[in-house]
């Protein structure tokens, strides 16, 4: 089969469309012929060294969709011939991929196969960190950094679907707040001209935001203390920014303050079952046209490292998607 390699950590060009083994299967687990797979910005770190220990060479890619070629013994509910959304083993830039049974999520009809392709990070993400980890309540106030990337623009709508009273979101600058305010923020923050703490002081009468999702982490991690309400919970789930934040503990017993940790990763490795409801709710949401994932370019399979280099210019809107149907 034709997959893409990284033969060497460093840029786009260290990635090679060749021609590889096909991958063996488990009695857990499933075949899957691919159609489309997503670019993840995991994809980027790990290309370079600075996410996961893969072997070189590897495939890269976190998830893909495609059609259910053959399964194994142990499968109990999937079948061949469905059409799925899955994690994959060994990376999902491939024509084949398998995934393990509790990480293959039959898709519904409605559901096209670029939404499918583009959804499963930022989807199950976004859902995991308000749902399951912030434990969002009716009416409280969301602040959400990074706002107009992937997981951004969809914590966003799915904290309006659970209930949240009002959406603020920071971005970087302020050609980036027209798609946080079109994904549906109430009110975003530009950091290049705006102290986010004193805004979001401001819009909250003084009270603070109740969850505050953190994929910066540094500085943006400390001082998002500073504006999280009593009783509130800032979630950290990524570290953009490369530093090391330092929280003080004297700020939370008082106040009832939560700090919480979430990896999408270490979750599929070691509680997929976890998953089983956020994709349910997920899946549910996209196919009743309730969750828009926006889709930016697509590229061929071959074209995976023109894909790369497209989305660290940093001038991509939407999820580049690889196609690889032939």
């Amino acid at each position: 089969m034709k997959a893409i390699l990284v033969t060497e950590l460093g840029g786009p060009e260290t990635m090679k469309y060749a021609e590889v083994e096909m991958p063996s299967m488990s009695p857990t687990q499933v075949l899957i012929r691919v159609e489309m797979t997503s670019v993840n910005y995991a994809d980027i770190k790990s290309r370079y060294g600075k996410k996961g220990a893969a072997k070189l060479p590897f495939i890269p890619g976190l998830d893909a969709t495609g059609v259910i070629e053959q399964v194994g013994e142990e499968v109990q509910s999937l079948k061949v011939g469905q059409r799925v959304i899955a994690f994959p083993a060994n990376g999902s830039y491939a024509e084949y991929i398998v995934a393990d049974e509790s990480l293959t999520f039959v898709l519904p009809d409605q559901i096209s196969t670029e939404t499918a392709a583009a959804c499963p990070v930022v989807s199950f993400t976004s859902y995991q960190l308000l749902a399951k980890v912030a434990r969002i309540a009716k009416g409280e106030t969301v602040l959400i950094h990074a706002a107009a990337g992937g997981i951004g623009t969809t914590a966003i709508q799915l904290a309006k679907l659970l209930g949240a009273g009002r959406v603020i979101g920071t971005v970087g600058n302020g050609a980036k707040a027209e798609i946080a305010l079109s994904a549906g923020a109430d009110h975003v923050i530009c950091n290049d001209r705006e102290d986010f703490v004193e805004r979001v002081r401001a819009l909250t009468d003084g009270a603070g935001a109740d969850v505050i999702l953190d994929s910066i982490s540094g500085t943006v991690s400390e001082r998002s203390l500073e504006c999280l309400a009593w009783y509130g919970r800032l979630v950290h789930f990524g570290n953009a920014s490369g530093e090391i934040g330092q929280i003080k503990t004297i700020d939370l017993h008082a106040s009832c303050r939560s700090v919480l940790g979430f990896s999408f990763g270490t979750t599929r490795k070691l509680r997929p079952h976890l998953l089983q409801d956020t994709a349910k709710q997920v899946l549910d949401y996209l196919a009743n046209g309730q969750l828009d994932i926006k889709i930016g370019k697509h590229f061929a399979l071959e074209e995976a490292a023109n894909a790369h280099a497209w989305v660290e210019s940093r001038a991509s809107t939407g999820k580049v998607l690889l196609d690889v149907r032939s």
